[in-house]
């Protein structure tokens, strides 16, 4: 489905960014993963790489909070590759400190990693796709961008956020036949959602009408499908992989 494309995913070394970055390889992608480490980046392509040494995949691990850093990246893979044909903006952190606990330094922080460096990664790729005539961009919400939660303003915050930047840029680059979706996952088995105790998963699965957490492969194929061609008259949207979550 992704056949020929060049593809940048952020966060791509572990939980939902990993099963984006090996669902695009299996479809005939070459992925240029980013992490926040060189060790975590060099284990994720060794696990990729046993999987299929053949996989077409690479790593870097600029800081994203970092415009230049950033810039400097993509413009080496651009000078590489010849062309970004999809970005994934996948890395961001979660967070529940409450309000009266969150000092201004901790609330920048999360929308530093969660806004600021997806605009960071668009800028210089938005140049790129408008040279060759189209891409696409994909940016990782969450259920809270649509309920908010209980703790913690910070990370719901930046979610909201990432769906206005989300459908802005949409209608802003369309014409440039370059579109912009979200992905917005609900309870996902991601490691830290694994090492919780069954006590803590049963209520979250009652909420849930499919009854069960996603898996990250779920999540991974509508950003596969966001991506392909199948996708090519879907811009704006923020589609929920949540099992229709209640919160």
């Amino acid at each position: 489905m992704l056949k020929g494309k060049t593809a940048v995913v952020t966060g791509g070394t572990r939980g939902i960014g990993y099963a984006v970055v090996k669902k695009y390889l299996e479809n005939g992608a070459q992925v240029i993963l980013f992490g926040s480490r060189k060790e975590t980046v060099e284990k994720a392509l060794q696990k990729l790489k046993e999987e299929n040494p053949d996989w077409p995949v690479e790593g870097a691990w600029p800081d994203l909070k970092d415009p230049e850093a950033v810039r400097t990246e993509i413009e080496r893979i651009h000078q590489k590759y010849r062309r970004i044909d999809i970005l994934v903006n996948n890395a961001g952190v979660s967070d529940r400190v409450p309000t009266i606990d969150c000092d201004p330094a901790h609330f920048d922080e999360v929308i530093g990693l969660n806004v600021n460096a997806i605009f960071h990664a668009v800028q210089p790729v938005v140049k790129i796709m408008k040279e060759q005539g189209g891409g696409c961009i994909l940016n990782t919400s969450s259920m809270v961008s649509k309920f908010g939660q209980p703790s913690g303003v910070a990370y719901p915050a930046s979610k909201f956020a990432v769906n206005g930047l989300t459908i802005s840029l949409a209608r802003e680059l369309g014409p440039y036949q370059i579109r912009v979706n979200a992905v917005a996952p609900g309870v996902t088995r991601t490691d830290m959602v694994a090492s919780l105790p069954e006590e803590m998963i049963k209520p979250l699965i009652d909420r849930i009408p499919l009854r069960r957490v996603g898996e990250p492969e779920d999540v991974a194929n509508a950003f596969l499908f966001l991506a392909s061609d199948l996708a090519a008259y879907v811009t704006g949207e923020i589609l929920s992989v949540d099992g229709a979550a209640m919160s």
